[in-house]
């Protein structure tokens, strides 16, 4: 059995010996705070101090909230709206040249207006008058063609020549009934020689026949005319009728 009084000693040294040396001033008693008990609350922790048990928001500014207005390089992220708010401006200023632009084309049309005032009235006196073959087909006949025909057939020794424009049927024999249309019916000598031109349509390009007779007598025959010509001119028909009267030596100059 252990001797008890060995291990009695032996654990009051090693006591002796982990504790430490303690000066004298160390071993003073400890003066009382005179502070103790009556700490204060700062009055604006008492202002923001909530009156119930329940959270309320106040507001202190919270250690876990990021800051809504971060400075210095954490303001980077603004450059986006810095650029939002540039182009706007961009904006404007496209417009504005695009404005400058109207209005410099506006001023160059109006100048150039003005100046061309005078060359207009000068084209206007300038222009030619519309050609005699754009007139309707009445007009054309009446105020064009018989009259050149009358004058050049005059030219040609034909002193009595009696020109009429009507509408009627072909006195050809068999053609009596169902052929009226549009002619123009020349004759001189008291009426021994006569000619009729024929329109189909109301048209001088469209379907034209020539017939003719001598010493009183009735046309007999009924031929094509100008069926080669793509374009009927006044002087055309001028021309191909005075051909065919002279194909019959009925002019002076044969």
């Amino acid at each position: 059995m252990p001797d008890e009084s060995k291990n009695s000693n032996a654990g009051e040294a090693g006591a002796s010996a982990k504790k430490p040396n303690v000066s004298g001033a160390a071993q003073q008693p400890e003066l009382e705070n005179p502070n103790a008990g009556t700490a204060h609350t700062p009055e604006i922790s008492e202002d923001n101090a909530p009156s119930s048990d329940e959270p309320v928001a106040t507001a202190l500014p919270s250690s876990g909230k990021p800051d809504t207005e971060p400075t210095g390089p954490e303001q980077e992220p603004k450059a986006p709206e810095r650029m939002k708010e540039e182009k706007p401006a961009a904006k404007s200023d496209a417009e504005d040249k695009k404005a400058a632009a109207e209005a410099r084309k506006a001023a160059a049309a109006e100048k150039k207006a003005a100046g061309d005032q005078p060359a207009a009235k000068a084209k206007a006196k300038k222009e030619k008058p519309p050609a005699p073959e754009d007139k309707p087909f009445q007009e054309f006949i009446n105020q064009e063609f018989m009259p050149n025909l009358k004058q050049t057939l005059a030219n040609q020794g034909v002193a009595d020549l009696k020109l009429t424009f009507e509408q009627a049927n072909l006195p050809i024999r068999g053609f009596e009934q169902d052929s009226k249309c549009w002619q123009v019916r020349g004759q001189w000598q008291n009426g021994q020689r006569q000619f009729i031109l024929a329109f189909i349509k109301e048209d001088i390009s469209g379907p034209k026949f020539f017939t003719l007779a001598d010493q009183g007598a009735k046309p007999a025959t009924l031929e094509s005319f100008m069926i080669d010509e793509r374009r009927v001119t006044l002087d055309l028909m001028v021309f191909y009728t005075v051909q065919r009267l002279n194909g019959q030596k009925w002019l002076a100059r044969n």
